[in-house]
């Protein structure tokens, strides 16, 4: 049994990597001194077969501080990464039917892309608000943690410029540290006002966004795109890491979830080593078993003419009510939604 955590797991194209040497090449620095002590030959930044870890992308960005980088390296980077670059999972986000599905979405599949920090959304007031928790998948120093929230917001600037065609920039950004002495740069990459010592990192949107199209909605391409980004999460999930084990071990017999103890006993370690190993890798136990619980809702009403009461029942729901607001949250739909919109495909 293996149990190396995602964090250093190779299994991402190296689309950001070779974003960034770019950048950095233009100031100077050589990607041979970028890339020194990473492990990645500089002869494959531009192959796509090529597998990189999260870990050495964060590793580049360490180099990247330590060679001198310009202030600016974070945010030109991010500008950089269009999100064909993110293949399957880019294409989903464009051909969303409405922004709401894209916000949603880009949450959903955001373990495809490479993810340096976790990302989530809610609606509060007159504004969609992503969050960045500022916590990443291990314990690196401030500088990185900054260097990679900086491009973070400046790939959702960038994103948001590729699905509606024309600029659309966020009405405010939040940050939870101190303004650095290069602040100034910020409002001129971000487009809006920015405020720092903030209790934790916001990005703000105008609501109104929300009911929007993008540019290249469509119906079929978004639902084919969004199966086939389902099937590389489930591909990712039961082959990865620990929470890959603890993946596998729930769907073993859906519908009868072992409880942690029993998963941890079944791996040959204490709830608490478990769960110190599933944090390393960014998750938790309750997060597997919501996916669990949520591939298996898809599957069955997609596939399946069973009602939602019997779903919820196969699922350990102990209130149909409770799976339907689960289903709700998963998807963005009603499984009647879901399944007309199945159908009509």
């Amino acid at each position: 049994m293996r149990h190396p955590p995602t964090y250093n797991e190779r299994i991402y194209a190296p689309y950001k990597i070779a974003a960034l040497i770019e950048v950095l090449a233009e100031q100077g620095i050589p990607a041979s001194q970028s890339l020194r002590g990473i492990g990645i030959d500089e002869s494959r930044i531009y192959d796509a077969t090529a597998l990189t870890s999260i870990r050495q992308y964060v590793e580049l960005c360490a180099n990247a501080l330590m060679l001198g980088a310009n202030p600016s390296t974070p945010f030109l980077t991010g500008s950089r990464l269009h999100l064909s670059a993110y293949g399957m999972y880019g294409y989903a986000l464009m051909s969303c039917l409405e922004m709401r599905d894209y916000f949603l979405l880009g949450v959903k599949y955001h373990s495809l892309a490479t993810p340096m920090l976790t990302i989530e959304w809610c609606e509060r007031d007159d504004k969609a608000v992503w969050t960045f928790p500022d916590a990443i998948l291990c314990d690196e120093s401030p500088d990185i943690r900054r260097f990679l929230i900086e491009q973070q917001y400046m790939q959702h600037v960038t994103h948001l410029q590729d699905v509606f065609g024309r600029p659309r920039f966020p009405v405010k950004a939040y940050f939870s540290y101190a303004a650095p002495p290069d602040a100034g740069i910020y409002e001129r990459f971000l487009g809006c006002p920015c405020v720092f010592d903030h209790p934790q990192c916001e990005l703000h949107y105008d609501a109104a966004i929300l009911d929007q199209r993008p540019l290249l909605a469509h119906r079929l391409t978004a639902t084919v795109l969004q199966q086939t980004c389902e099937g590389l999460i489930r591909n990712a999930r039961t082959l990865s890491g620990m929470a890959g084990e603890v993946y596998q071990r729930l769907l073993k017999r859906p519908g009868e979830f072992p409880g942690m103890d029993a998963i941890a006993g079944q791996l040959g370690m204490t709830a608490r080593n478990l769960r110190r190993h599933l944090s390393a890798e960014g998750t938790s136990f309750s997060a597997i078993l919501d996916d669990v619980r949520s591939s298996l809702a898809v599957e069955y009403v997609r596939t399946t003419k069973m009602n939602g009461d019997d779903i919820a029942l196969l699922l350990g729901f102990s209130e149909p009510t409770n799976f339907r607001r689960a289903f709700k949250r998963w998807t963005g739909k009603t499984t009647r939604e879901y399944r007309m919109e199945t159908d009509a495909v």
